[in-house]
């Protein structure tokens, strides 16, 4: 009888947690191609969290530049309207992924981050915008 109720608490255990809305739910890793698509066909906020510097060299057109290492950072990503989707990007992924985290605890619907960020973007061939 006590291994029926372990293997049933269990099972009850798994399901709660198997239910329960996690931050992956709402972020969502695209590839280059993927977040093409994503820009054409969504109404989206598109950022590039990446420094002002970086930016200039070299960004993807339509992008906003929100420096991730920004005092403000904080209070400019809370100008964002929560209800419409984000796709975040940076150099190779790291700042975009800790950046995703922060909106979804913010309380945005949904984040798209770019997988390997602007390097791979320009490694597949795909063109960037300077600044002059």
């Amino acid at each position: 009888m006590k291994h029926k109720i372990l293997v049933f608490s269990l099972l009850l255990l798994v399901t709660f947690l198997g239910c329960k809305k996690t931050e992956s739910d709402n972020i969502k890793i695209v590839t280059a191609e993927e977040m093409q698509t994503i820009l054409l066909t969504e109404n989206v906020q598109f950022i590039d969290v990446r420094t002002p510097e970086e930016y200039a060299e070299g960004y993807i057109e339509g992008a906003q530049n929100i420096d991730f290492y920004s005092d403000t950072f904080d209070e400019d990503i809370l100008r964002l309207d929560k209800t419409k989707p984000v796709v975040l990007y940076c150099k190779s992924g790291g700042r975009s992924a800790s950046c995703a985290k922060k909106l979804i605890e913010a309380g945005f619907v949904k984040v798209y981050d770019l997988e390997g960020g602007i390097t791979q973007w320009m490694h597949n061939g795909l063109g960037v915008e300077i600044l002059n």
